[in-house]
């Protein structure tokens, strides 16, 4: 079980070593001040690594006639030397600074050990206003690489370790047999010990670690902190106090400075649970209400949600009674939800099932919203509710013993609904949320320039010979799957098309077609129903729309009408189904590079059943793109291209390479 009421003690112990130094943040290996001669130039020069240099409070008037960074290899500035480009890549003449920061990068690969001084010079009378000179024998800032974490218990081992910076660090071929709870854990002190500090692992989580098969992974040190701050790293076992593997940090190491931003957020409310790198929550109890700020680095189209398990017995999200908070514009929410179901809210035979809110299912929001704002892409959203609440669908928030919690960050669809979650917690979370004394485990927000990965490449089946397609379920993939390759959000599953994920179809009119559909055809399951339909917009989810919003749909196939005008689907079969294997961690599908790879770890089953078929014949009133998607559930289908001849389809795409020619038995 994963006690962050222990945890959390032991960060408070522990919070004196996340002070920066006294002399602030680390800047990098300092040069010196500028030598000023002339128009006012002054500042505070830094090395950042072999290339970048650093400029603090740096000051020119704007006056000269034909001013440049300049820097040469000669004994002193003169006119054998080069123009540094400025912060923004130019090679302007410089106008006027006044105390400002910024960073400037040798050109053409030069390192700053090949020049012996940095200037401001006027080339046209050949003037220096101000120069610093580079030490013989500088050694920039660089990555160091410091040894090998050995341990004697779970198998942990691993390459070199690199300290890419002030709060970077990179293991080579980390193993860890992943069969008991540790954490990446640093602190200070000749050894390790459990007075210390978690360790976000490379995703940003704070759970239990998963196994390592020689994997290299990056860390980045929490907060505020340093690598400076820091005598050790090590992967500790807090239940048993023990230390599996470690390695010590030396003193003083030459690495570049982090190019990490730090946001530091001031929690209003005295206790505050850290629940991932870029998610936290705060809560006070007073009376018989409970006020909670939740506090989340999130896009502006996601939400955070948080709330209490649905089980007395661990974290699990069925039955949950959760808040969804998001902030729209100016205005803010916190929405009162209940999950009866990992689905879309849906209608089960007349009754809602699914992530719902609270008064679809018969209850109320019991969440008075306090105040909401956005501010350096963090969201904090604050609310109140009772302990105990009347709405038959909420749960008792306890205040005598602890209380399993769940929480997840995801995305919000185009009506502001919560969609299948990307982040989320994997093992259970227990809390006291009435505590006697305030504790907190939050850090500083933190934020890098990360490189998105590209989206697994899209399917496509453009064969003139192909008049059957086997549509089946399967996972959505994570935002390289089904999120990147259509740019819609995404539920837990989505169709495959004779084995692929969610790929565009080429169909000729005059052609007859069949989709041998096998979605599920047990309509009282909220998940796992998914009758196959064809229509001129790319959401789906029919059955959910309202009876306006129907009538501005053009169904193509896949629905009948009853005589009362209630819609029908026609195309349901048997569940044929694609999954993670067991022990396989959702969370880390966009880790695979691509589809094909990442369809190669699923595990096939199907019920037995004839597949229901849909069978379609596109004319020339058919629209020249439609969508295949599912009658109950939004965004798990994509585009059908309707052609008159597949030479239609040269010049439109660049290769025929994605054409799936395989089968599943």
């Amino acid at each position: 079980m994963y006690r962050l009421t222990i945890l959390s003690t032991l960060i408070i112990c522990f919070s004196s070593v996340i002070a920066q130094d006294d002399d602030g943040p680390y800047q990098g290996k300092y040069l010196g001040k500028i030598n000023s001669y002339h128009h006012q130039v002054s500042g505070d020069v830094y090395a950042v690594d072999d290339y970048t240099l650093l400029f603090i409070g740096f000051n020119y008037d704007g006056n000269g006639a034909d001013t440049f960074f300049w820097s040469g290899a000669s004994n002193r500035p003169g006119p054998q030397g080069f123009i540094v480009p400025d912060e923004f890549g130019k090679t302007n003449v410089l106008s006027r600074y006044f105390n400002k920061d910024f960073t400037l990068t040798l050109p053409e690969g030069k390192k700053i050990t090949e020049i012996k001084w940095f200037a401001i010079y006027d080339l046209s009378n050949q003037n220096t206003f101000g120069d610093i000179y580079i030490p013989e024998e500088f050694e920039p800032p660089t990555a160091q690489k410091i040894s090998q974490i050995t341990g004697k218990h779970n198998g942990i081992n691993s390459g070199d370790v690199e300290i890419l910076d002030a709060k970077t660090i990179k293991i080579s071929e980390f193993k860890f047999d992943g069969k008991t709870k540790a954490y990446f854990w640093v602190g200070v002190g000749p050894q390790p010990a459990s007075k210390g500090m978690l360790v976000p692992d490379e995703y940003g989580y704070l759970d239990p670690l998963r196994e390592y098969i020689e994997d290299t992974i990056v860390l980045e040190l929490p907060g505020e902190l340093t690598i400076f701050n820091i005598d050790w790293f090590s992967v500790f076992d807090l239940e048993n106090k023990q230390n599996l593997g470690s390695i010590m940090i030396p003193d003083g190491l030459n690495v570049p400075p982090s190019l990490v931003k730090v946001f530091p957020h001031k929690n209003d409310l005295p206790n505050c649970l850290q629940l991932h790198k870029d998610f936290h929550v705060s809560w006070e109890i007073f009376g018989p209400q409970i006020t909670i700020q939740l506090a989340g680095q999130v896009a502006e189209d996601e939400y955070m949600s948080f709330g209490l398990s649905g089980s007395e017995d661990k974290s699990q999200m069925v039955g949950a009674d959760v808040a969804v908070a998001y902030v729209n514009g100016y205005q803010g929410f916190a929405a009162d939800y209940n999950i009866t179901a990992l689905a879309p809210c849906v209608k089960v035979l007349g009754q809602y099932q699914g992530v719902c809110k609270d008064e679809l299912l018969g209850g109320q929001d019991s969440n008075q919203l306090n105040t909401a704002t956005r501010e350096n892409g963090i969201n904090i959203i604050t609310y109140r509710r009772t302990l105990i609440s009347p709405d038959p669908t909420d749960r008792e928030y306890p205040t005598d013993k602890s209380v399993y919690i769940v929480w997840a960050i995801g995305r919000l669809d185009t009506n502001h609904e919560p969609t299948f979650h990307d982040i989320y917690h994997k093992s259970n979370i227990q809390v006291n949320l009435g505590r006697s004394e305030p504790e907190s485990n939050c850090f500083a927000f933190t934020r890098s320039d990360t490189m998105l990965r590209p989206a697994w490449e899209k399917g496509q089946i453009f064969d003139r010979n192909i008049r059957t397609f086997k549509a089946y379920l399967g996972p959505s993939g994570g935002k390289r799957g089904y999120q990147g390759i259509t740019g819609l959000t995404s539920t837990s599953l989505s169709w495959y098309m004779n084995g692929l994920l969610a790929p565009e179809l080429w169909l000729r009119r005059g052609l007859t077609y069949a989709f041998k559909v096998y979605g599920g055809n047990n309509p009282h399951s909220a998940e796992y129903y998914h009758p196959l339909i064809i229509t001129d917009e790319p959401h789906g989810g029919f059955d959910r729309l309202t009876d306006i919003a129907q009538t501005k749909i053009r169904v193509l196939a896949g629905v009948e009408f009853t005589r009362r005008g209630r819609p029908r689907p026609t195309a349901a079969g048997p569940m044929c189904l694609s999954k993670h294997r067991s022990g396989k961690d959702r969370r880390l599908d966009d880790d695979y590079p691509t589809f094909f790879k990442f369809n190669r770890t699923l595990q096939y089953s199907c019920e037995s059943g004839e597949p229901g078929v849909l069978e379609v014949k596109p004319n020339t009133t058919w629209p020249d793109i439609v969508y295949y998607n599912s009658f109950t559930h939004s965004n798990m289908g994509w585009k059908i291209h309707i052609v008159d001849s597949y030479s239609q389809r040269a010049g439109t795409l660049p290769e025929l390479n994605r054409i799936a020619l395989f089968t599943i038995h």
